[in-house]
Order: C-alpha cells, then structure tokens, then sequence
C-alpha cells in the first residue's frame, strides 16, 4: 500500500489532474488533496487571523477545486488552486467587511456633529502636498499606504501586493513616519500628530 502511494507521488501534477478529468475518480483528486492542503491552509492562515476561518477557506479552495477541475486546460496546477484559494480569501473577507460596515456607520454617523471643518483651501493644498510626497516613497511604501487609505487590511493589501503581512505593517509604518517627517519639515502639521 506504501508503495503505491509512492509511485502516485511520482506522478506529475497534470498527469493527475488528466486522469482525475479523464475518470472521475476519486482517487486522483484526494491525491491533489494531499499535495496541496497545507500549502493552501497556510496561504489562507496568512489571510486570516482566526485558523478556522483559514480552514474554511481551504476546504472551500478544495471544493471549488473540484467543481471546476474540467474547465483545468493545463498549466501550473499549484498556481491556478493558489488563485481559487485566493479569490475565496477576499471573498470571506468582503462579506465579513461589509456586515461590520454597516455597525459602524451606524456608530460613527452621529460622530461628525459639530466638528469643524478647516479652510477647503488649506485642505486642498495639504493633501496634494501628501500626494507629492507619496510619489516619493518607495514603491512598496506608496502602494501599501495607497491601499490602506482605499480601506484594505494588512491581510488583503498583502494579498494584492504579493507581500506577507510583516513587511506590509513595515512598509506602512516607515512610509506613514517618512510622510510625518517631510510634512513637519514643511510645517504642515505639529509634532503631536506624530504617528504611531
């Protein structure tokens, strides 16, 4: 039995896959299955912070997976199951978004009463000085910040970028620092609106 498990390993991806379209046998997919789950648990772990969450997505990956496998027409398996596991990821993660969106605005609503807006002017010419200086970040600091200012989490900027979440935080810290630093030199804000 060990060796037949063996000489199925040996198989590459696309013969598997082949044989899978080609039978409907269940054998080839749970041979896919055992290639790819922890690698596509993992990419979900580094999406979502909560396990089950990531579990859920790579059971989901895996389902998907197999509803679609005939419209499979060759390639880079891992890549093309990496793709399902990541459009599930942003999904999971838009219909978690838009239910505590709706809380919030309904807590934050009542929030911006009797806040007084600055001069449109001074506004104006503030943020196309933060613009300017955006564009002289580094590319990765200007794309992370650009996405966090979109709304997006560390999780899915990671995602979009093709950077792990550590280096997402670490880009968004310095550029937001390197932002504060130019903008205090120019006198555009004080030191206490220093960033955390």
């Amino acid at each position: 039995m060990a060796s037949r498990a063996q000489s199925l390993s040996l198989i590459p991806d696309e013969e598997v896959v082949g044989h899978f379209q080609g039978t409907g046998d269940p054998k080839w997919f749970a041979e896919l299955f055992a290639r790819y789950h922890k690698k596509v648990y993992f990419a979900c772990r580094r999406f979502h912070a909560d396990g089950g969450a990531a579990e859920d997505a790579t059971q989901e990956t895996f389902l998907r997976a197999y509803e679609k496998m005939n419209q499979f027409s060759g390639g880079d398996f891992a890549g093309w199951l990496m793709r399902i596991a990541k459009n599930i990821c942003i999904d999971q993660w838009r219909k978690r978004r838009s239910a505590t969106e709706v809380a919030e605005t309904e807590l934050g609503e009542s929030g911006f009463d009797g806040i007084a807006v600055g001069s449109t002017v001074d506004s104006h010419f503030s943020v196309e000085r933060i613009r300017r200086e955006m564009n002289l970040l580094s590319a990765e600091q200007r794309r992370c910040l650009e996405l966090k200012i979109e709304g997006y989490s560390y999780e899915e900027t990671a995602l979009r970028t093709g950077l792990t979440v550590g280096d997402v935080k670490s880009h968004l810290q310095n550029g937001r620092r390197m932002l504060w630093l130019k903008m205090q030199a120019a006198g555009t804000i004080g030191t206490a609106e220093r960033p955390r």
